[in-house]
C-alpha cells in the first residue's frame, strides 16, 4: 500500500488527508443524526400530557429543550405560548432555522471534498503525463520503465481521487436527504402540538 501511494506522487498526500477528514465527517454525522437524537420517541406526546396536567415546571423545560433538537423546538413555542399562536410559531421557526444550520454541520467540507478529489486526481494525470513527455524528449520512446512510471503515476492519482470522490458525494446527497426528513418531521411534531394546545385536534 506504501508503495502504491509512494508512486502516485506528491498529489497522493492531500487527496489521502480529504479521505481522513471524509471519513471523520461521515463517522460523526452517522452518530450526530440518529433519529432517537433528533427526535426522542413519543416526546411531543409527552410533552402535551404534561401540559395537561399542570405538571411542565421551568426546571423540566428546560431539560427538554436541551434534550434534543425537537425538544429545543417544542420548548421555544411552549416559552411563548401566552404570547399566542403566531408567536409560537415564530419562535419555533427562528429555533428551527438554528437547527436546521447544526444538523447541517460539515455538511459543506463533504461535499466540497466530493468536488475537489476528483480535480487533485485529474491534477495528478497532468503532472504524470508531463512528466512522460518530459522523459520522451529527453530519453525518446526507447525506455518504457520511465514511460511506465509517469502513465502509473498518472492513473493513481485517478483513481485514487474517484475513490474518495465517490462515497463522499453518496453520504452528502444521504445526510442532506436525512436532515431533511428529519426537519419535515420536527415541524409536524411542532405543528401537532400547537393545534392541539389551540383545541384543533387531539392529543394521540
Amino acid at each position: 500500500m506504501f508503495e502504491l501511494i509512494k508512486s502516485g506522487g506528491w498529489l497522493m498526500l492531500p487527496i489521502i488527508l480529504c479521505s481522513i477528514v471524509a471519513m471523520a465527517i461521515i463517522g460523526e454525522r452517522f452518530l450526530t443524526l440518529q433519529r432517537k437524537k433528533i427526535l426522542p420517541f413519543e416526546l411531543t406526546t409527552q410533552v402535551l400530557k404534561m401540559i395537561q396536567e399542570g405538571s411542565l415546571t421551568e426546571t423540566i423545560l428546560r431539560r427538554i429543550k436541551l434534550g434534543s433538537p425537537l425538544g429545543a423546538i417544542l420548548a421555544s413555542g411552549l416559552i411563548n405560548r401566552r404570547h399566542g399562536r403566531e408567536m409560537m410559531k415564530e419562535s419555533i421557526e427562528e429555533t428551527g432555522r438554528q437547527i436546521i444550520h447544526e444538523l447541517e454541520r460539515y455538511l459543506n467540507t463533504l461535499g466540497t471534498i466530493a468536488s475537489i478529489t476528483p480535480l487533485l486526481g485529474l491534477l495528478g494525470t497532468v503532472v504524470g503525463m508531463i512528466k512522460v513527455f518530459s522523459s520522451i524528449m529527453l530519453h525518446g520512446v526507447g525506455d518504457p520503465g520511465v514511460l511506465a512510471g509517469g502513465i502509473s503515476e498518472a492513473l493513481i492519482t485517478t483513481a485514487a481521487g474517484l475513490t474518495v470522490a465517490i462515497p463522499s458525494l453518496i453520504f452528502h446527497r444521504y445526510f442532506e436527504r436525512l436532515v431533511d426528513e428529519h426537519v419535515l418531521n420536527m415541524e409536524e411534531e411542532a405543528l401537532k402540538m400547537i393545534d392541539v394546545m389551540d383545541g384543533d385536534r387531539e392529543a394521540s
